[in-house]
């Protein structure tokens, strides 16, 4: 998180992790919408063979925090692919799993 982002300074917050939390979700797909007010992301996983996919975690948030969670994740990837390497992206083989560029000519 950068200074920009953190909480005046001598506010503490105290942000409880329950046990269910902790576990986390395994996630290789989202699927984000967006309204003027508000961003939808859903988080799902796909496996081979399954041809249907499970929402396991629904985030719903305003345009603003979405693009700070954009920048506070750029940022850590900056930082993790500083100390590990860099992070690659392999053109998908005939899968559809994860997040798949949309090419400019199928936009318009």
């Amino acid at each position: 998180m950068d200074s920009k982002q953190q909480p005046p300074q001598g506010q503490q917050i105290n942000i409880e992790l329950g046990e269910k939390e902790a576990e986390g979700i395994y996630s290789n797909l989202a699927i984000i919408s967006h309204s003027p007010a508000e961003f939808v992301i859903d988080f799902t996983r796909i496996v081979p063979g399954v041809p249907k996919a499970k929402v396991h975690a629904r985030i719903i948030t305003t345009p603003q925090h979405a693009k700070m969670l954009m920048k506070a994740l750029e940022d850590n990837i900056k930082k993790y692919e500083a100390r590990f390497g860099e992070i690659r992206i392999e053109p998908p083989q005939n899968q559809h799993f994860g997040f798949v560029p949309i090419k400019e000519d199928k936009i318009n």
